[in-house]
């Protein structure tokens, strides 16, 4: 008897900052995912929030708008909302909220006249970066709906996403990590005086001014003085209630390394060789990762093998504090080495990124390339390793 494909469904799009970045990603898994093993269902979420399968989530892949009005809900060619069924049963996320999740009205297709579902997926591949697909919060529905998916759960995801709440979880356990200060909105636009000086007197220039919750370095700014600090507090702001302002490396006029690490696993997680990024800017902005071909990846990076082990180990470090799953890359900060000096350079944890960027071309799956995983096999491996978590799961009891 032949063996039954899984169904695989890879989510991307979505109403964050990087809706771009998650189009390239999930073009290049649909293009290289073994479609002898997998039937493919592409679902695409507009900027709106407006979901759509089939032919016109291939459009929204390829950059063209999906149609405004779109065929009945339920109907497998597009839905004004997203179908996620689980063995027949099925839920309609709203486009915006509302007070509760709905069944799945079946529309009079030839499909339906059958009995049968819009979508039967096995795993969903959530290809979201940033808010609303990196941050818990579809992870939530996953949950909620009883179906396996790539990636970390809902605290995982929202610690990896939060840099103060990430922050906290690497200080508890002991990862060393550059001084930092976190402040609201509300803090900042009510005395931005005073917010200046309580910055000022907590931290030293050079300054990185983020928001707390955004990937892909959209709103971030390096500030050398104070004159450049108001800009880059009110951008910041733009993107987050929760800002972190956070002291260079190596201090004024220094450009520290910047490395990466990718991990691989649930509870045994595994880590790739260290790689190391030069930025053609001054730091890896949004525009030196997507917009620019100035960067340039060095993998492995040039480190002694101590150097490199010890790296590896926070990286995995890392992985745990947030109750991270599947995958994650984990970047890191090395001061620079000055001429003449013995002392060795310290190494400081930057951040962790529960979803990264998935294209073929993308540091993740370039760092898993370089430790003997293909690009194809890497897919296999998060997809199953998807498949093991959602089965371990299945061993906790949620009633008496």
């Amino acid at each position: 008897m032949k063996k039954k494909k899984l169904r695989i469904g890879i989510l991307f799009g979505g109403r964050s900052g990087e809706h771009e970045v998650s189009l390239l990603s999930a073009a290049s898994i649909l293009k290289a995912i073994d479609r002898t093993k997998y039937d493919v269902v592409p679902i695409g979420i507009t900027r709106e929030g407006r979901w759509v399968t089939s032919h016109d989530a291939q459009a929204l892949l390829a950059g063209k708008s999906a149609p405004e009005n779109p065929r009945l809900a339920g109907d497998p060619q597009a839905t004004p909302t997203a179908a996620v069924i689980r063995r027949g049963e099925a839920i309609i996320v709203p486009p915006a909220p509302a007070e509760s999740l709905q069944p799945l009205e079946l529309s009079a297709s030839a499909e339906f006249a059958l009995h049968r579902p819009a979508l039967d997926i096995d795993v969903v591949f959530p290809v979201l970066h940033g808010t609303f697909g990196e941050d818990g919060t579809i992870q939530g529905l996953f949950e909620l709906a009883d179906i396996a998916y790539v990636g970390s759960g809902v605290l995982g995801s929202a610690v990896g996403m939060d840099k103060i709440a990430m922050k906290q979880a690497f200080a508890a356990n002991g990862i060393p990590q550059t001084p930092y200060l976190a402040m609201l909105r509300s803090e900042w636009r009510a005395d931005a005086k005073k917010a200046t000086k309580k910055i000022e007197a907590s931290l030293k220039y050079p300054l990185f001014v983020k928001p707390a919750n955004l990937g892909s370095s959209v709103g971030i700014s390096k500030v050398h003085d104070r004159g450049e600090l108001a800009a880059a507090m009110d951008l910041a702001a733009g993107f987050d209630r929760k800002l972190i302002i956070e002291q260079g490396v190596g201090g004024p006029g220094a450009k520290p390394r910047e490395l990466e690490v990718a991990v691989l696993g649930n509870d045994a997680a595994e880590a790739s060789v260290v790689g190391e990024i030069v930025p053609g800017a001054e730091f890896y902005d949004y525009e030196a990762k997507y917009l620019s071909d100035s960067s340039v990846p060095i993998i492995p990076a040039k480190l002694t093998k101590a150097e490199s082990n010890e790296i590896r180990r926070m990286a995995i470090e890392a992985f745990k504090a947030c109750d991270c799953a599947g995958l994650a890359r984990v970047d890191f900060l090395m001061e620079p080495a000055k001429k003449g000096s013995r002392k060795k350079p310290r190494v400081y944890l930057n951040e962790i990124n529960t979803l990264p960027g998935f294209t073929s071309i993308s540091m993740y799956p370039k760092l898993w390339a370089a430790s003997g995983l293909p690009y194809k096999k890497l897919i296999d491996r998060l997809i199953q390793l998807a498949i093991e978590r959602h089965k371990e799961k299945q061993q906790t009891s949620f009633t008496r």
